[in-house]
């Protein structure tokens, strides 16, 4: 029997539709989006990650969601982008890993996503300029985003120790630029709420 065991440690960039932060963060899914919905992306970087034998370490993912209202609620609109030079057994893992069908960190996702709209290959780069990460999926997304500077010299707004699913520590970010185009969809969320997490997730 395959135990279908999987761990990711790495970062996630988020930007999303809100005009300030996100209140997802406290509310934990529970108050409305400041635009009564939800348009997000994001760009995920594993420095490491297994699912069971196969080697998920430096693969470069990234995801849509478009959620029609309170998250908690549920029908989102989701897809999954994984990078080109990924292994069709690194694909299939991803796949089964955000669509929460093996349980732990993104099983949520199994609940909440009402449609799913596949999974497409192509280009990713992650890259960390500074504290601006540079985040690029071939044909979908053209982003950069930094983190909000605090009041502290060299300390950035911090989000700590919540019990937000994606992580308890949360960068506050905005988008420099942030262009989603695909599935029909054609975003501009620059100059609004943005996240900036580091991933410790697994079953």
């Amino acid at each position: 029997m395959v135990s279908e065991k999987w761990n990711l440690k790495g970062e996630m960039t988020l930007s999303c539709s809100c005009t300030v932060f996100c209140p997802c963060v406290l509310s934990l899914g529970e108050h409305p989006p400041t635009e009564d919905r939800c348009q997000t992306w994001a760009g995920i970087r594993i420095d490491e990650g297994q699912f069971d034998t196969v080697d998920l370490s430096g693969v470069k993912c990234g995801l849509m969601m478009d959620l029609p209202g309170i998250m908690s609620r549920g029908n989102w609109t989701a897809a999954l982008f994984v990078d080109d030079a990924a292994s069709a057994q690194a694909v299939k893992s991803l796949t089964r890993i955000f669509s929460g069908r093996v349980g732990g960190t993104t099983h949520l996702l199994s609940i909440l996503v009402g449609q799913f709209l596949g999974v497409r290959q192509v280009p990713i780069s992650y890259e960390t300029q500074g504290e601006t990460r540079i985040i690029k999926i071939k044909d979908y997304v053209d982003g950069a985003i930094s983190p909000v500077k605090g009041k502290e010299g060299g300390q950035n707004v911090v989000i700590r120790n919540s019990q937000y699913w994606i992580a308890p520590d949360v960068i506050v970010a905005r988008a420099d630029k942030s262009r989603f185009r695909g599935f029909g969809r054609n975003w501009n969320l620059a100059g609004r709420s943005a996240e900036i997490c580091q991933l410790d997730w697994g079953n």
